[in-house]
């Protein structure tokens, strides 16, 4: 059987709650630039709530109330939102963006990238979580994550760029099958057109990226966005200077890692071993 869904958030709550906060802004006298300094979160964010895109949560709300003069109105209403199913809210509005990108860079040192990962080794991830997940929690989010593949097959081609640190290719995941089945996938995506794999290795002595994984998007009117995880949630930006950042390090690790040719001789030696 399928795995339940929880109550999902409604579109039309969402767009609500941002027309509220919006409406509440205006009277204020800020732009959003300045509201989402007051609170700590990036203009991108509030943008994202207003137009109903981003799943208002119960800590930001608090700061909103607070500076916007409200009676704990947006708390009642982020704390009262049914939570989201298998997808953690933070990673909502990243995977909308996502889809719609026509030029994906990606650099991992943890995992796989999500796009790359067979539906066992995200069986794998999943299964690794702590606190432990319940079956039907890994089931609805292996799903998730394993649709996202059908990014790297869409009918307009999208430009794919991914760096993957060496340690991730030496922990053997889900044990040695799951292992050797997720090689063999890396191999074969790596000959895809528009893709481009990359293995950064471990015998170097610098590294440009060590405060960890991120994801570069490009949209279809060309706004570049940042996208980056940590433990307690993650980041989107568009905020030239942060997205600068992140593609100059990008940059580095592309121009420091093996070339293409160089990655897949790597996967075959790889295979070879295992």
């Amino acid at each position: 059987m399928p795995p339940k869904k929880r109550p999902r958030a409604n579109a039309t709550t969402m767009k609500m709650i941002g027309r509220q906060v919006a409406a509440a802004r205006v009277a204020k006298g800020y732009t959003q630039k300045q509201l989402a300094e007051l609170v700590k979160v990036d203009e991108e964010t509030v943008a994202s709530i207003e137009q109903g895109r981003r799943r208002l949560m119960p800590n930001v709300a608090e700061l909103l109330d607070f500076h916007l003069g409200l009676p704990g109105l947006l708390t009642v209403a982020a704390l009262q939102m049914p939570a989201t199913d298998v997808i953690p809210p933070w990673a909502e509005e990243f995977l909308d963006r996502e889809r719609e990108a026509i030029a994906i860079s990606s650099y991992e040192n943890q995992v796989m990238p999500g796009l790359l990962q067979t539906d066992a080794y995200a069986d794998a991830v999943f299964r690794s979580c702590v606190p432990v997940l319940g079956e039907e929690e890994v089931a609805g989010r292996t799903t998730v994550r394993v649709r996202r593949r059908e990014i790297l097959r869409r009918k307009e081609p999208v430009m794919l760029s991914f760096v993957i640190w060496e340690p991730v290719l030496l922990l053997q995941l889900g044990g040695r099958e799951v292992y050797r089945e997720q090689l063999t996938h890396l191999r074969a995506c790596s000959e895809l057109p528009g893709v481009s794999l990359q293995i950064y290795p471990l015998a170097h002595s610098q590294h440009p990226s060590l405060d960890g994984p991120f994801v570069l998007l490009e949209t279809r009117d060309h706004q570049r966005l940042a996208y980056m995880e940590s433990q307690h949630g993650s980041h989107l930006t568009s905020e030239p200077n942060e997205v600068s950042i992140v593609e100059r390090r990008y940059a580095m690790l592309r121009t420091q890692a093996l070339n293409p040719a160089e990655t897949r001789a790597e996967f075959d030696r790889l295979l070879g071993e295992s």
